[in-house]
């Protein structure tokens, strides 16, 4: 007697359980044959096609259960991700984004995101994209790794800095992040002005400063223009550490006293999840809290340095 659909179906999963791509397949295409528009035995194909490497296939089959179950929050995510390896980046884009509005807890959703912002040549969404991923699951090392790669693009070397150490917090075997953090320490450095291995410059003095000298834009040019970057990114910075407190740390907050005030329905790997959170966002305000330190101690020093006035050049004796 042929198997049945549910018989098929217990089959095609207990192969995917053990790896076995080829026989899921097999099994859930005689499962569909029996019930063609079973959302289930068209995910697992999928599932099924995707292990396999037959990414067309896969999307074909997760396009199929959007289609029928046009509320499954998965499906529109993993088509996403499909997507996103056969290049079709606007598909993914729109799958993706149906996905979040379905469920927005989904850190692969955001991250899946990411990738496709970032690949069509969008980084400040995908920034956004990779910021909430790394919101949602704290410990997700690759997006850590990939926000802070587009940060090191556009100069924000100390937030990246933070995402690259937070990564390999994660994953002290990444060898990229390694590298990354290498780089971005060092571009700092750079930009400074600081040469390896030389012990910073104490701060200038007060007595130094003039506070009626006029300024020359020839002359202070450099200076300004260092201070000009020096403000946008302490902005920059004063933006994250506003939006780690309303986005992270108020609510972690409140998930955790829930937890605690109703402590007899929460399960302990709840609790547990509930507290990591907690605590990863308080080393994420205290990452961006050093960097604004940070930032503000060079405005000062770059601002002291522009009223001290150019230092002088020693005259040549006659």
């Amino acid at each position: 007697m042929a198997d049945s659909f549910e018989a098929l179906s217990q089959k095609a999963r207990q192969a995917l359980a053990e790896g076995d791509g080829a026989s899921a397949r097999s099994l859930y295409l005689e499962a569909l044959a029996k019930r063609p528009d079973s959302p289930d035995a068209h995910y697992g194909l999928a599932t099924a096609c995707f292990l396999l490497n037959d990414l067309e296939t896969a999307a074909f089959h997760f396009k199929e259960v959007t289609r029928i179950d046009p509320l499954r929050a998965g499906a529109h995510i993993n088509l996403g991700a499909v997507y996103n390896r056969l290049g079709q980046l606007d598909e993914a884009i729109k799958a993706l984004r149906r996905g979040i509005q379905l469920d927005n807890r989904r850190a692969e959703a955001y991250y899946n995101l990411g990738l496709a912002y970032r690949r069509s040549g969008q980084p400040e969404l995908a920034m956004q994209a990779y910021r909430e991923a790394t919101r949602l699951n704290p410990r997700m090392a690759d997006a850590h790794y990939n926000l802070a790669n587009l940060l090191m693009e556009v100069g924000r070397y100390s937030q990246a800095i933070a995402h690259y150490k937070q990564a390999l917090e994660v994953n002290p075997h990444f060898e990229k992040a390694k590298i990354g953090l290498e780089q971005a320490e060092a571009a700092m450095r750079a930009e400074s002005g600081e040469k390896p291995g030389t012990p910073a410059a104490p701060e200038a003095k007060a007595a130094n400063v003039n506070m009626e000298r006029t300024l020359d834009p020839v002359i202070d040019g450099p200076v300004l223009t260092a201070l000009h970057k020096a403000t946008i990114v302490s902005e920059n910075y004063t933006r994250d550490f506003v939006k780690i407190l309303e986005h992270d740390l108020e609510p972690a907050i409140k998930d955790l006293s829930s937890a605690l005030l109703y402590a007899e329905r929460t399960s302990s790997g709840e609790l547990s999840e509930r507290v990591e959170r907690f605590e990863a966002a308080i080393r994420s305000l205290r990452g961006m809290q050093k960097n604004l330190q940070q930032s503000t101690r060079k405005m000062r020093e770059i601002t002291e340095r522009l009223l001290a006035g150019p230092a002088a050049t020693p005259q040549q004796g006659n």
